[in-house]
């Protein structure tokens, strides 16, 4: 996929994996990139860092705000041509909490929004020459991470939406990419500091050359560092390595109560 000259909405834009992709594909050139997020003032301090973007403050859990950010920015940029889904949320949830008030909040940021992006734009995308959808699931759409069971399934459902997305539209100008991060050093993981190994967790930057090139060369599905291994355990041997997971939460666990 050419991403020179293409104009590029990135959800999710202002910090982890969406920033990271604002910073490499500048040095592709691309005629603009306009990315989102919830928060203007975090918009704004990277519209200061790189004054060439375009902000829009949006919320892809709300079906309302991806219809109105569809209608401006396809006003305001006809060549508009690739969208990479890329916001979202992962939380350590103890599903014997019953009380959680926003348990299903992963499922409307993390496959519902995409979705509904997707629905949004595909009208305008298919009138151009050129065009691709970049959704980013995750490695844990092969395992799934048993102190994070709704980002899993979120992910897991953006992984098989994604898959039948390719099939029903290849037979447009549209390509489907999906990007399966590992564990990345990326805000994300604040929450679990302590319950997984840090020095496991791929620097963003070298994550987003991959996927770039990736894209470049057309690879539809692009699985960098551990997210390979994700992939392949879950399908030789899925029960060993999830209950493997789970055990080693359990050691880590134990060791932060009597620390």
């Amino acid at each position: 996929m050419e991403l020179k000259n293409s104009t590029i909405l990135i959800t999710g834009g202002s910090s982890g994996i969406g920033l990271e992709f604002v910073k490499q594909l500048i040095a592709q050139g691309p005629a603009a990139i306009l990315i989102t997020g919830r928060d203007m003032s975090r918009l704004e301090q990277v519209r200061q860092q790189y004054p060439q973007i375009h902000i829009f403050q949006s919320d892809v859990s709300d079906p309302e705000a991806i219809k109105q950010l569809a209608e401006t920015v396809t006003a305001q940029f006809p060549a508009l041509n690739i969208i990479i889904n890329n916001a979202g949320i992962m939380r350590n949830i103890n599903l014997l909490d019953t009380g959680q008030r926003d348990i299903t909040a992963e499922i409307a940021i993390d496959l519902s929004g995409p979705i509904l992006m997707v629905q949004q734009f595909l009208p305008h995308l298919l009138t151009q020459p050129a065009a691709a959808i970049i959704n980013v699931s995750s490695g844990l759409a092969f395992v799934p991470f048993p102190i994070s069971p709704v980002y899993s399934a979120a992910k897991a459902g953006l992984r098989a939406y994604t898959r039948v997305l390719r099939l029903q539209l290849k037979a447009t100008k549209i390509k489907v990419f999906e990007l399966a991060p590992p564990s990345t050093e990326t805000p994300l993981q604040k929450e679990f500091t302590g319950l997984v190994d840090s020095n496991q967790n791929m620097a963003a930057n070298k994550m987003i050359v991959i996927a770039i090139k990736g894209i470049l060369n057309d690879q539809l599905e692009i699985k960098p560092g551990l997210s390979k291994v994700l992939k392949l355990m879950s399908r030789l041997m899925p029960e060993f390595f999830l209950n493997f997971l789970d055990k080693t939460l359990q050691k880590a666990r134990s060791k932060n109560l009597h620390s």
